[in-house]
């Protein structure tokens, strides 16, 4: 999916998010528009993932002909770049409340996790070289005011807000892979520990690993599984923000 997304034109990908060029409804033909093939691509992603997502898949949900969708969207990698922006434009566009900046931080980054749950292809298909839609600009926008008053200078504003989102990602693109682990085995997380649990124990037991033994059945006691997403996104979430209110502290003037 990176692949495909790596394709993507920027140009063209402005010019569709931007809505600098859509085609007029021809009359007689059925009613498409931009949004309309946005919002059907999206409802595929959610319900059956991104790669069940073809542009012919979206010409069948909207019952329209397979090249119609074309008329306004160049192609898939395009599509996934209008998809990105319309999911961001989900995200509340009132100012970040708290406070303060760690409330308001702490915030953004739980508005973010929430966006990844309800698209979890999102984390999957998001690059390094974001293609800036004004649903991203807006995002942007807002999640650096969350850090205005902090004392940070601009570049550390970037920094943190990129931290702190990096970490929501990382957890939101782990959390969905176990989801379409659990689909693929029909078993979930759980099920499938404790069906590995008596191969475990018995490499436990031999006392080659005492370390690895003792800590990894208490995490898997409190997790009930290897890993918890929701536990990972607290705990990394909490100590990312000690350590940037120790870079704040070094910024505080001195009386």
């Amino acid at each position: 999916m990176g692949k495909d997304r790596g394709r993507s034109d920027p140009a063209r990908s402005l010019a569709l998010l931007w809505r600098t060029k859509e085609p007029v409804n021809r009359e007689g033909r059925t009613e498409l528009s931009v949004d309309r093939i946005a919002r059907a691509a999206i409802e595929i992603a959610d319900s059956s993932g991104i790669d069940a997502l073809t542009m012919r898949r979206v010409s069948e949900v909207l019952g329209v002909g397979t090249m119609s969708p074309y008329t306004y969207v160049p192609g898939k990698a395009e599509l996934l770049d209008l998809m990105m922006d319309t999911v961001y434009g989900e995200l509340p566009a009132t100012p970040v409340p708290g406070d303060t900046w760690r409330e308001r931080l702490e915030l953004v980054a739980y508005q973010n996790w929430e966006l990844y749950r309800r698209h979890p292809w999102l984390a999957r298909v998001e690059t390094s070289r974001p293609v800036l839609g004004p649903n991203l600009m807006a995002k942007y926008e807002r999640e650096l005011s969350a850090l205005v008053g902090s004392g940070l200078g601009d570049v550390e504003m970037d920094s943190v807000l990129t931290l702190v989102l990096g970490h929501v990602k990382n957890t939101a693109r782990a959390a969905a892979e176990i989801a379409d682990l659990e689909r693929g085995s029909e078993m979930t997380d759980s099920q499938w520990w404790q069906a590995q649990a008596p191969w475990l124990a018995t490499f436990a037991n031999t006392g080659d690993y005492p370390t690895a033994g003792r800590v990894g059945s208490a995490a898997g006691a409190e997790h009930d599984a290897a890993y918890d997403p929701e536990h990972a996104l607290r705990f990394g979430l909490a100590r990312l923000l000690d350590g940037i209110e120790v870079l704040v502290e070094q910024h505080a003037p001195v009386i």
